[in-house]
């Protein structure tokens, strides 16, 4: 199997979708001439034209507006949001018309619109361009969302994304895009949404990771191993559908549980699953249900404040021992 980067993935997935079905389209700031702040659109208005690949003004609320509009008209969108932290100005079209038009509609309005979104911190991009707002967006029926890992994850989903006949949030980490991974070539290539990967085997802990946190998630595996520790990864690769069946599985066989994620810790999406397992998977656990996630700031430019604030491996690491060595 070929080995891409998560970028490549993406593209490659927009690009033979958008061969495959003429009413997939893209549209965003910068997304065609330039190819996306972060190159991942790269030539697809050269091979798509002007028509289906649309650089759109300054305005996120305009972005999500039309493509609920061209979805509503039988097109699929694939909106892209340059920074998740801008949602919130398109914040009306997301949650009272997007997520809502279907259900309002008695089904009779399809919108199969995919909204890619960048999320997480790329490195002293300071507080209004790094947050990870996935955890915002749980509590809105209607809306599906995806925080793919990995370059397969990136493409396999993203094409039920797009295929499928809901609103996606679709969350790209930024510091992911350039990493590495196998992706199957077949053209039909796709990860159902709401199941739940297994990327480690364990049998101390449990160490639930969210997107981008599963690189750091890995190396405190890694580092936990050394020490005689068995920590088993859980990649949810969806939020919503979440995959509960995987996530008790694992902490009925580990008995304890770590969660990360670089969203704030208050509120966030791993508030969500501890309060899932406190209801239904209480009676497994030896211990506290653990969280390890940005601490509930604003995200400074300074690399080492930032550093201080968002979680990293060694933080992932002292939990998941600290847990598998407590005393019943």
């Amino acid at each position: 199997m070929r080995t891409i980067t998560y970028s490549q993935a993406i593209y490659e997935t927009m690009r033979e979708e958008m061969a495959r079905d003429p009413n997939v389209i893209l549209i965003g700031e910068d997304v065609g001439t330039f190819g996306g702040v972060w190159g991942v659109s790269s030539d697809l208005m050269k091979l798509f034209g002007e028509d289906r690949v649309r650089d759109t003004p300054i305005s996120e609320t305009a972005i999500i507006g039309a493509a609920l509009g061209a979805a509503m008209m039988g097109l699929r969108p694939i909106a892209e949001i340059m920074f998740g932290d801008f949602l919130p100005v398109a914040g009306d079209q997301l949650v009272n018309q997007l997520a809502k038009a279907r259900y309002m509609s008695g089904g009779k309005a399809k919108v199969p619109v995919t909204v890619r979104v960048t999320t997480g911190a790329p490195g002293s991009a300071a507080a209004q361009h790094s947050q990870s707002p996935e955890g915002w967006y749980m509590n809105v029926p209607g809306l599906k969302i995806a925080v793919p890992a990995t370059p397969a994850d990136a493409k396999g989903l993203l094409r039920t994304a797009i295929r499928g006949e809901d609103p996606v949030l679709f969350f790209e980490h930024k510091m992911l895009y350039a990493t590495k991974g196998e992706v199957p070539e077949d053209p039909d290539f796709a990860v159902p949404f709401g199941q739940a990967a297994i990327r480690r085997e364990g049998h101390d802990v449990t160490i639930v990771a969210i997107g981008g946190m599963l690189p750091k998630a890995l190396e405190a595996a890694d580092m936990l191993a050394r020490e005689g520790i068995a920590a088993e990864i859980v990649d949810p690769r969806t939020l919503v559908p979440l995959d509960k069946a995987t996530i008790i599985a694992s902490v009925h066989k580990t008995g304890r549980v770590v969660i990360v994620h670089e969203a704030h810790k208050r509120l966030g999406p791993g508030a969500e699953i501890a309060a899932m397992l406190a209801e239904e998977a209480i009676g497994y656990l030896d211990g506290p249900i653990v969280r390890v996630a940005a601490k509930n700031v604003p995200l400074p430019y300074s690399p080492e404040l930032e550093n201080f604030v968002l979680p990293q491996t060694q933080d992932i690491a002292e939990a998941a021992r600290g847990l598998a060595t407590r005393k019943l």
